[in-house]
């Protein structure tokens, strides 16, 4: 077992640690196939090979290759660290600067099994969310880190640090971009061939940006996005023997079952992977599994019928599920099922991402890499027949909504039923959950904001809690406007519940939604907090990319803007470079996150509170354009809630000047000036 001492000391090359192959007992990512030509092959293993020193190149040259053509990717096996792997308390870290130290903290969380859908892989969730490219780049990255100076920035071209330039201490300290191809080569044939070479790499949302924390995250998206559905659906608070059905249980979408039972209904969740189910079910997520359809229907039955809460885990296809659901509907008169969504990693439809109901998970794997033409065939004819059983249902008072994860999008380019009469290229025949259920409250400047205590302590994240609930009752109390209020009630709900539902998984850390106001005293309180010695260590603030101005997506963060400029990514440019000239300790910026590479833009920040004045005024900085960024571009693309917002930030902020779209009074104005 090697020490962080070591892991931050550069590449162990004499001697070479032992090749131990791929762990047995850790799921890993499917096979790979690039089909890559010769000269392109020769290629991937030089870039490779590159990071070492010619006199071990004979002997690495060989187990690469081998690795490109049986995997079809060079992970670097033999260089899979032999240290538990984790998240250590931030001064354990041989580092000469905290913010280096709360980098690693979070690069290594990414990378925990606990966490990582595919640890030796290192991709922590979504099927091909990376950390790095292969494990040099990330012994690499840490010996840079645990070198870095005040003075410094590190800077990351997808997963391969370039190295520390001279920099100055109010810079950030690590710069990330991710897949940043030319548009018209980010194809997913030229995805598949370019990382396969080593030069670029896929790094979802906050995989590639070390700010992932487990699957937390979600659960809190997916518990108000099933409360909201409540609302908007069904007109209902209360969600008591309500059924909720859906797939996926792995990296992310494992958290729609404890999501469920927190909002008090009856999820069944499909999933095709027994691993991750059985993970799910150990965590405690997953109240219950089964693997017959037969008790599936009779279990929900009995549970609607009591309102039991209930979280059913099925060892299944989900297309079997719905086809099941249809079935019931059309023989006996009875709807099942209240409200439906996918959280398969559809983005990534034909390399594991979406299993096809004709195949075992087994058969699915070994056509994946042996015939891909016939394995896509078969996806795109799984996702017709999704697509069928769910417009049957939907006949009746049953609801569905895309969950972003390209699961419409793909189902359309399958020749799936989804298409909206009349629509615009971004509409489909269900809404996103953004069109319907959170944009108002994107527009409001809500989103998911979230913390991470570098000590490892859970009673410094309880400190957290406690700050965060007392900020959010004390602006209920000074008074908001119910939207707000609402919200608010919401997120106070939400961290009671966490705290209850024991939901760290890996780091110490904690979610919430929260506008701009709520973000920026939360993160004075707990800065405030860490100088007074109530918290013990440094805080890294972060957020989901999936937030209020982090993301440029056409089908999902961005698919309630109606201007025109959905498919335009300035917005999450312009945030990530904001972010760096108001004090972010870390930013990346990525190709593809959530909906698949190519189809989004998304930028992020790392911000490490130290108790320190200085924290403080780039938390107040900072905070307030990433969030202001966002809500303004929806105030230009005609939604009023976000103009109410920036108005009402513009009065409290006298360093804010927005000049305010003017709405066309009269629509005869542009019928006459268009007029033959």
């Amino acid at each position: 077992m090697s020490s962080l001492q070591e892991l931050c000391s550069g590449l162990p090359l004499r001697p070479l640690p032992e090749n131990r192959g791929r762990w047995a007992g850790v799921p890993h990512a499917p096979v790979r196939t690039p089909n890559l030509s010769p000269e392109e092959e020769q290629l991937a293993l030089r870039n490779a090979l590159r990071y070492f020193p010619p006199d071990v190149q004979k002997l690495l040259a060989l187990e690469f290759a081998q690795e490109l053509r049986q995997f079809g990717h060079i992970y670097m096996y033999r260089f899979c660290p032999s240290i538990e792997m984790r998240a250590y308390p931030i001064d354990q870290y041989p580092c000469r600067t905290r913010a280096a130290a709360a980098i690693m903290h979070m690069i290594m969380n990414n990378l925990d099994p606990a966490v990582a859908q595919f640890p030796q892989e290192l991709v922590t969730y979504g099927g091909n969310g990376q950390v790095f490219s292969n494990w040099a780049q990330f012994r690499l990255t840490m010996s840079y880190l645990s070198k870095m100076t005040e003075e410094q920035t590190l800077v990351m071209y997808s997963g391969h640090p370039l190295g520390l330039f001279p920099s100055s201490p109010r810079a950030p300290r690590l710069v990330i971009t991710n897949g940043m191809v030319i548009p018209n080569y980010s194809s997913r044939t030229e995805y598949e061939k370019l990382f396969a070479l080593g030069v670029t790499m896929y790094g979802q949302m906050t995989a590639g940006s070390y700010c992932y924390i487990g699957p937390q995250g979600i659960v809190h998206g997916t518990v108000l996005t099933v409360l909201n559905a409540g609302r908007r659906y069904l007109g209902i608070e209360n969600l008591a023997g309500k059924v909720f059905v859906t797939s996926g249980l792995g990296g992310m979408s494992g958290a729609q079952a404890k999501a469920a039972a927190i909002v008090g209904c009856i999820g069944v969740i499909a999933e095709v992977d027994k691993a991750a189910l059985v993970k799910r079910h150990r965590q405690g997520w997953l109240m219950e599994v089964t693997d017959s359809l037969d008790r599936c229907i009779a279990r929900l039955r009995e549970a609607r019928k009591k309102k039991e809460v209930l979280s059913l885990g099925y060892h299944g296809n989900v297309v079997d599920l719905w086809e099941r659901l249809v079935h019931e509907l059309d023989t006996t008169g009875e709807l099942l099922v209240d409200l439906g969504s996918d959280q398969t990693s559809c983005h990534n439809p034909f390399n594991g991402g979406y299993y096809p109901v004709q195949l075992s998970f087994s058969e699915a794997q070994s056509l994946m890499s042996s015939n891909p033409a016939a394995f896509k065939h078969l996806v795109q004819e799984s996702l017709r027949r999704h697509v069928a059983a769910i417009n049957r249902l939907a006949q009746e008072k049953f609801f569905f909504w895309d969950y972003g994860n390209a699961f419409l999008l793909e189902a359309q380019r399958a020749g799936a039923d989804v298409e909206k009469k009349g629509a615009n290229k971004m509409e489909f025949r269900y809404p996103s959950y953004v069109q319907h259920i959170m944009g108002d409250i994107f527009s409001q400047g809500f989103g998911p904001f979230r913390w991470v205590c570098t000590s490892g302590d859970p009673q410094d994240l309880a400190v957290t809690d406690h700050l965060a609930t007392s900020v959010l009752e004390k602006a209920i109390a000074d008074g908001v406007k119910a939207s707000v209020k609402l919200q608010y009630m919401d997120n106070i709900r939400w961290i009671r519940e966490a705290a209850k539902h024991q939901l760290v998984v890996g780091s110490q850390a904690r979610i919430l939604y929260s506008d701009q106001k709520g973000r920026v005293a939360i993160a004075v309180a707990i800065n405030q907090a860490i100088a007074s010695g109530k918290i013990k260590a440094p805080v890294v603030l972060s957020r989901d990319h999936h937030d209020v101005s982090g993301t440029d997506s056409p089908f999902r963060e961005t698919s309630n803007i109606y201007d025109g400029s959905a498919f335009c990514a300035d917005m999450a440019v312009q945030n990530f470079v904001g972010d760096a000239c108001r004090g972010a300790t870390w930013v990346a910026l990525h190709n593809g996150g959530g909906v698949g590479w190519g189809e989004v833009i998304n930028g992020g920040f790392g911000l490490v509170l130290d108790g320190t004045a200085e924290a403080e005024q780039k938390a107040r900085m900072m905070l307030s354009w990433d969030v202001s960024n966002g809500v303004a571009r929806r105030c230009w693309s005609g939604n009023p809630k976000a103009y109410e917002i920036i108005c009402q930030t513009m009065q409290e902020n006298s360093g804010l000047v927005v000049t305010l779209p003017h709405e066309v009074a009269d629509e005869q104005v542009l019928q006459q000036a268009l007029r033959p």
